[in-house]
């Protein structure tokens, strides 16, 4: 079994939960009121300039050149790409980009972006089995949601797309072969410690979605 059929288990009730959350279903179905979903687009904005700064410690800490490669490339590809639907959203918004890099990160934005930079920090494996729920838990919302028939909604209709699009689904199998490979040579509790990190990453997956529809904020 490899180390992500080991994962999924943890995984699953919180991507059933996700898909379950009115702030994905009504996504699903073309129904989600602006509010929440203008809120989501300015929380990902700056969670993923942390993540970008992630993928560049995962570069420098890689074991060999191949990986550094695919990590600097992801860091290029999230900045000049992912970030770049975004900006299209936050245009439809009358939201210019100085005003979306100027959001305030919510509690939960926060909380997420200083765990992924902590694990970032604690090295290679650590990295990547954090970096996988938000890329796994994506494209397997997005897959289900797209299961289910396009919403008429463009721009959820787009996100959909996106995310379980080729594109996106050949980097999520990039990195669950990589979590594969570094659980493969982990000691027992090196595993252990990596299915803590993969879990708690799982559910501030969760805890995104829950903020945006909340529509998060410090309460003083």
């Amino acid at each position: 079994m490899s180390f992500t059929d080991e994962l999924k288990p943890i995984a699953e009730p919180i991507w059933e939960a996700t898909l379950e959350h009115p702030m994905v279903s009504q996504l699903g179905e073309g129904t989600l009121e602006q509010s929440p979903f203008e809120q989501w687009v300015r929380q990902d904005y700056v969670f993923l300039i942390d993540y970008s700064r992630v993928f560049a410690l995962g570069a420098a800490s890689a074991p060999d050149l191949e990986r550094m490669g695919r990590f600097a490339t992801l860091l290029e590809s999230t900045v000049n790409t992912e970030m770049d639907l975004h900006r299209s959203y936050a245009e439809e918004f009358g939201i210019t980009e100085s005003e979306l890099e100027a959001t305030v990160k919510s509690p939960t934005t926060q909380a997420y972006t200083d765990f992924l930079v902590r694990c970032a920090h604690e090295g290679f494996g650590a990295t990547v089995v954090s970096l996988l729920p938000c890329m796994w838990g994506f494209n397997v919302t997005a897959k289900r949601l797209a299961e289910s028939g396009l919403p008429d909604h463009s721009g959820y209709r787009q996100w959909i797309e996106l995310y379980a699009g080729d594109e996106f689904t050949e980097l999520t199998e990039w990195c669950k072969n990589l979590a594969d490979d570094v659980g493969a040579t982990a000691t027992p509790s090196e595993q252990n410690r990596y299915e803590e990190l993969f879990q708690t990453s799982a559910q501030y997956e969760y805890l995104f979605w829950d903020g945006a529809w909340n529509e998060e904020s410090w309460p003083v």
